[in-house]
């Protein structure tokens, strides 16, 4: 299968996810990128158009971790950690077309043992 064609399908099913899923104030969307060298994760307030938070592999204080399975779960419990900061206990998990094993399953498995209910 072609890089083309698996990107076309997993925007497919995002959009579809999407479609059912929306971000409140009090439970924000925690949505998910994964670039072949990072994991990005937000929590985004739909209603607002707004990013409350965010963490990336790609930011200062988790610097050095890859794209895998170890940084997935360092992500994961970054973003609870900033969500409890901002009294955000509950969210609705955006896994963006992506299947739920490997590095998805780590993180939103990190961020629910932090704390996060969804």
């Amino acid at each position: 299968m072609s890089a083309n064609r698996k990107l076309e399908g997993r925007n497919r099913r995002h959009l579809r996810i999407r479609s059912h899923l929306s971000g409140t104030l009090e439970r924000p969307r925690l949505s998910i990128f994964l670039s072949n060298r990072f994991i990005y994760v937000q929590l985004i307030d739909d209603l607002a158009g707004k990013t409350l938070a965010a963490a990336s592999t790609k930011a200062d204080n988790l610097k050095g971790l890859k794209a895998n399975k170890e940084g997935a779960t360092e992500v994961g419990k970054k973003i609870a950690e900033i969500a409890q900061t901002k009294n955000i206990t509950k969210v609705v998990f955006d896994r963006s077309g992506y299947k739920f094993h490997g590095k998805v399953k780590a993180l939103a498995e990190a961020a629910r043992s932090a704390g996060l209910q969804f």
